[in-house]
């Protein structure tokens, strides 16, 4: 009589609608891409009209299936609306993001309350949202929002950006707690430096480009291919018992 193995959990996704925001582009696009190829329809929302199409086309010409929502995640009540009109959503990734960075004795108040905006209370409300259409409805659901190393420690320039990312570190704890109960997961991922649009600017001044590398202790920088595999494990069966933590993909920048 042979051994029962026991059988990995499916990273598949087939029957799922994934609600992708800052899907544009960059980390957020790669997110939307990665889920589709695991077989869940794909929300895109994003500011940019034109662009979020092109996305959209990318994906299913790829074989995936994908749908446009022109959003401003920093519209809380467009968001609410949004997520009521568009149905309940099996699966979040919070990907819109900002980053105004900065000397913190030279931050303005308009920087600060635009990455506050965005990084923090749009994630937070946006995240509440799906939440409570998913306990409306009875169903389990993975909420994953898109924080960063620095969510977990500092960096120069980089205070009000900091306090966003400790703020989704914060209420992903605490949601993962409140939702456990209604099985819905709750989870970050923290990417180090991930080449993008947004990025560029701190890729375009070579001190920076010697300190980011220096701390990472793989010696290179990361790339959105480097994100995909960890929104998957999280939003599948994969990752059924994961909550409330943080899967850092930060190259080790973390490790001292």
């Amino acid at each position: 009589m042979s051994t029962a193995l026991p059988k990995t959990p499916s990273f598949r996704l087939d029957g799922k609608t994934a609600l992708v925001t800052g899907a544009s582009s960059g980390i957020g696009l790669a997110c939307a891409a990665a889920l589709a190829e695991a077989g869940a329809h794909t929300v895109l929302a994003a500011r940019r009209a034109a662009e979020l199409e092109s996305a959209a086309q990318a994906i299913q010409e790829a074989g995936g299936s994908a749908t446009t929502l022109v959003l401003d995640v920093a519209d809380v009540e467009a968001v609410e609306a949004a997520v009521d009109e568009h149905g309940t959503f099996d699966v979040l990734v919070n990907s819109a993001g900002t980053a105004r960075h900065s000397k913190a004795t030279e931050t303005t108040l308009a920087d600060f309350d635009a990455g506050m905006a965005v990084n923090l209370r749009g994630a937070y409300f946006l995240t509440r949202a799906v939440a409570k259409g998913l306990i409306a409805a009875g169903r389990p659901g993975s909420l994953i929002n898109i924080s960063s190393q620095m969510g977990t420690v500092g960096g120069p320039e980089r205070g009000v950006y900091c306090a966003s990312k400790h703020g989704v570190e914060g209420f992903t704890k605490a949601m993962a707690i409140e939702l456990g109960p209604h099985r819905i997961r709750v989870n970050t991922v923290c990417p180090t430096f991930i080449r993008t649009p947004l990025t560029e600017p701190t890729f375009d001044r070579p001190e920076l480009v010697e300190w980011v590398t220096s701390k990472i202790k793989l010696g290179r920088v990361g790339e959105v291919e480097d994100l995909m595999g960890s929104v998957v494990y999280l939003a599948s069966d994969a990752g059924a018992l994961v909550t409330g933590t943080s899967h850092l993909v930060d190259g080790g920048w973390t490790a001292d």
